[in-house]
């Protein structure tokens, strides 16, 4: 019976990505505003002001340049955003290769 190979760290981190889904949008972090909002540069060409809610505040920790992936608004749908994901740098690279970021400076 031939060995099989495990799945490296990698390969597990990029089988489970979280893929943008209906109205939501990928955006790069330029800038952290205070009081848990910030600055996105969304995919979609908006540069919109998102706050992160709470289920996220103190869970995950998000820096200027992160790839993260907006929620817009109903109301403001192209100033104001919820931040629902972050990805991590090797994510990011995946989206990218794929094509899923294709106006984002990754």
């Amino acid at each position: 019976m031939p060995k099989r190979e495990e799945p490296t760290p990698e390969q597990i981190e990029i089988s489970r990505i979280r893929l943008p889904r209906q109205g939501e949008v990928l955006g790069i972090v330029e800038m952290m505003l205070g009081g848990d909002k910030l600055r996105v540069q969304c995919d979609d060409g908006n540069v919109r002001i998102c706050r992160i809610p709470g289920r996220m505040r103190k869970r995950v920790w998000i820096h200027p340049n992160d790839l993260i992936l907006v929620q817009p608004w109903s109301a403001q749908t192209n100033e104001r955003g919820d931040a629902v994901f972050k990805y991590t740098r090797t994510q990011a690279g995946w989206l990218k290769r794929k094509g899923f970021a294709k106006n984002l400076p990754i």
